[in-house]
């Protein structure tokens, strides 16, 4: 007779957890790199893609983590209002998506009291944090803390980090512009696919059925992250939607935003070591 399995780390019944997350909202970083020619407020991944990802969310009972520029804030407050409204989390992406690990630490001080004014005038508190790039500073881990940031998504691995801030990874091939975008040309050579994909919808949808199942055997965490400036098709609509079904099903995992997961890690502490 085999062994029984070991006990969960996540709330019963959940033998794993995932949270479903976005990042950029709008054009906060064409704005910084002169590449927006149009009326402020008028993009249309916020006013036309976002609608309909909000829509299929509440389809399938989803609540999500929108990593939003703190500039965009002001942009698009009823964007906003209408994430907050949803249930949805809005948490920190910086203030217009500068590269996090290329500034200085008096650009990184500077970021966090620029988005911090911007936040309080929005009436948010920020739990959570996602780099630009994935990656952080040395630095960045007191900073968090000093602002009361609870938890922190980079690459990386799951735990709990420095200042203890906990650290909630994503990785490559769970991100859509991985499978989606040319600049990651490289990211997908160096992870071991193909330069050109020929069917970069399939090729998300059957990594994300495995990883799904990996985790259930694990008791591990997945962040899956789509940009809504990627959903431009209906192709790709319909794979979302596939995938979002594929979530809302697995009755043994827990979905949930970004920040519940992160209170559960921080209140279990002897289940997560690490985090980096």
């Amino acid at each position: 007779m085999s062994p029984p399995p070991p006990p969960s780390r996540w709330p019963a019944p959940y033998k794993a957890a995932i949270s479903f997350t976005m990042d950029n909202l709008g054009e906060a970083q064409d704005v910084l790199n002169g590449k927006w020619p149009h009326p402020i407020g008028t993009h249309p991944a916020v006013t036309n893609q976002l609608p309909r990802m909000l829509s299929l969310l509440e389809k399938h009972n989803i609540k999500a983590t929108y990593f939003a520029e703190s500039w965009s804030l002001s942009a698009y407050p009823d964007a906003i209002k209408s994430l907050q409204d949803a249930g949805h989390e809005v948490a920190w992406h910086g203030y217009q998506h500068e590269v996090w690990k290329n500034l200085s630490p008096e650009a990184e001080q500077e970021n966090f009291d620029k988005s911090w004014e911007e936040a309080r005038k929005a009436g948010i508190k920020y739990e959570g944090f996602r780099p630009p790039g994935g990656s952080i500073n040395d630095g960045t881990w007191g900073l968090l803390k000093e602002h009361g940031v609870r938890y922190v998504s980079p690459l990386g691995e799951l735990g709990i980090g420095k200042e203890g801030v906990v650290v909630l990874p994503f990785e490559w091939r769970g991100v859509d512009a991985f499978w989606y975008m040319d600049k990651f040309r490289g990211i997908r050579e160096d992870h071991g696919e193909r330069e050109e994909l020929e069917n970069p919808e399939e090729d998300l949808k059957g990594w994300l059925t495995s990883k799904m199942e990996e985790i259930r055997q694990t008791g591990g965490y997945l962040s899956v992250l789509f940009h809504p400036f990627l959903q431009t098709d209906e192709k790709k609509f319909a794979m979302l939607e596939e995938v979002l079904g594929r979530i809302a099903a697995e009755k043994d995992v827990w979905v949930a935003p970004c920040k519940e997961v992160a209170e559960w890690v921080r209140g279990h502490p002897g289940s997560f070591e690490g985090g980096r």
